[in-house]
């Protein structure tokens, strides 16, 4: 008996004990267990160009982009629509975006921004930066593209060059983070 009341006193606190989604956000939540993995950007280290720009991740791993000088961001767009925010059915912006908080003149930002990849679908990103037109001069990228469809990196960059003036989205949203620099060797 006291063996039963001991398991299903264990099994009451491991099931309270267990992660739960919160709310607040217009897309819904979950939880995602983080992998420990970080893969680690440059943005534009010497190049209007993210380094590497087509990254392959797991889901629960960070993205982190470092910046150089020239005022660099990175915001979320669709395939279809590079070098504009990402938007949902009724137009409302819904991707990342970093901001520019990480002017310096010289080296790397003290500011990183990051990500946590939540599931296995692509995730466009490009510079907003429209001093020398950032996005259409190549400064684009691809978490987990999908190698087995036409919707490339390559084929990305030919719709940026021609997608007209950049656009920033209008305010950072809550997806993302800006946080100290955990490594100003990373990336550079």
């Amino acid at each position: 008996m006291f063996t039963k009341t001991v398991a299903v006193a264990f099994l009451i606190a491991a099931a309270s004990a267990a992660p739960t989604s919160t709310s607040g956000s217009r897309l819904p939540s979950r939880t995602v267990p983080l992998t420990g993995v970080t893969h680690t950007v440059a943005a534009g280290r010497g190049a209007l160009s993210f380094e590497p720009s087509n990254i392959v991740a797991n889901i629960g791993d960070v993205v982190e982009w470092h910046f150089a000088p020239q005022n660099h961001s990175v915001a979320q767009s669709s395939f279809g629509e590079p070098c504009k925010p990402l938007t949902d059915a009724a137009g409302a912006e819904v991707g990342f975006f970093s901001g520019f908080n990480f002017a310096v003149p010289a080296g790397q930002s003290n500011s990183v921004f990051q990500i946590t990849v939540e599931d296995a679908k692509p995730i466009w990103f490009y510079c907003s930066q429209t001093k020398g037109n950032h996005c259409q001069s190549g400064m684009t990228g691809v978490v987990n593209q999908n190698f087995n469809s036409p919707n490339t990196l390559a084929a990305y960059n030919q719709l940026a060059k021609v997608s007209g003036v950049s656009v920033s989205p209008a305010v950072q949203q809550p997806l993302g983070g800006v946080i100290a620099n955990p490594n100003p060797l990373a990336g550079f």
